[in-house]
């Protein structure tokens, strides 16, 4: 079984943009907890925005504007209010609750992502994950893509006696391949686990393991408690993780292969060299990543 490393609380929040007012879980920068190949955690908790119009003609769009990306994948998982994307090379649109975004950022993009119109209009509670996802070095280069995954189309998998129920946004579980296609072997469940529940989900002992808990109290292997908001991290080795619920919880397990490769970050490009992040600088001055239209 795997060990629990460290139960994380939640970080102050932070405003990214003026639209998401996140905890950052975990970066790039935090080399001793085990996450590759994964990158970055931000978690909008439910927040209420107010709807509405700034003045008489023109809607309160909030959000991030025009930047770039290089060298990984963002993913965006909608639990509540809607996030408009486009980028310059042509992918966009908007994900809606259980609606999850997906995009290789690759040789370099620029995009934007913003609260929607409808949500601008209409205000409400947004809750949103994103993720950073790295590219191994061979892939860091590839040409930039975007999967729009509706909530239709992601696999849900029950699981054993009535102990809750999964949806597969990628990888694997019970037989189920999920819904997202990926450059290296990581699972993405999105887990609602139900009152006096466990399950032991089947992890390889090469996979880190990372599990945020959204909602609910959860017992991890055994004896390590997790509440709303806090972030589970594992020691290497060991197979499958044991997960007991208290009452209903929700949460977002991640496993993932590690690339076990060189990892140079700076703002919005993760490489595997300083040098490679100049480039990138570079690249963006000089208006290889595009324009959005």
């Amino acid at each position: 079984m795997k060990k629990v490393a460290k139960v994380f609380a939640a970080p102050e929040k932070h405003w990214v943009g003026n639209g998401f007012h996140v905890a950052s879980m975990f970066s790039y920068n935090d080399k001793d907890k085990n996450l590759d190949p994964f990158l970055l955690m931000d978690y909008n908790a439910p927040k209420f925005f107010q709807g509405g119009r700034r003045d008489d003609s023109e809607f309160d769009l909030r959000g991030v504007g025009e930047h770039p990306h290089r060298g990984f994948e963002t993913v965006t998982i909608a639990y509540q209010g809607e996030v408009s994307h486009r980028d310059s090379y042509g992918g966009g649109g908007t994900i809606g609750t259980g609606d999850v975004q997906w995009m290789t950022a690759g040789s370099g993009v620029m995009h934007e992502e913003m609260h929607s119109e409808k949500f601008a209009k209409e205000g409400g509670l947004f809750e949103m994950v994103q993720l950073w996802v790295n590219l191994p070095a061979k892939d860091k280069m590839t040409t930039p893509k975007y999967q729009a995954i509706k909530s239709a189309d992601i696999p849900v998998v029950a699981l054993p006696n009535n102990a809750g129920s999964v949806r597969v946004i990628a990888g694997d579980l019970l037989e189920t391949k999920g819904a997202a296609s990926t450059f290296s072997p990581i699972n993405m469940w999105d887990t609602v686990m139900n009152a006096n529940a466990s399950h032991t989900f089947s992890v390889p002992a090469s996979h880190n393991v990372i599990i945020l808990v959204l909602d609910g109290t959860i017992q991890v292997g055994g004896d390590a408690i997790a509440r709303r908001g806090e972030l589970v991290t594992f020691e290497r080795g060991g197979e499958n993780v044991l997960i007991e619920s208290n009452n209903e919880a929700k949460l977002l397990i991640l496993t993932g292969e590690p690339l076990n490769e060189p990892i140079v970050g700076y703002g919005p490009f993760v490489m595997n060299t300083r040098e490679q992040i100049v480039e990138a600088f570079n690249d963006v001055q000089a208006g290889r990543f595009g324009r959005l239209d």
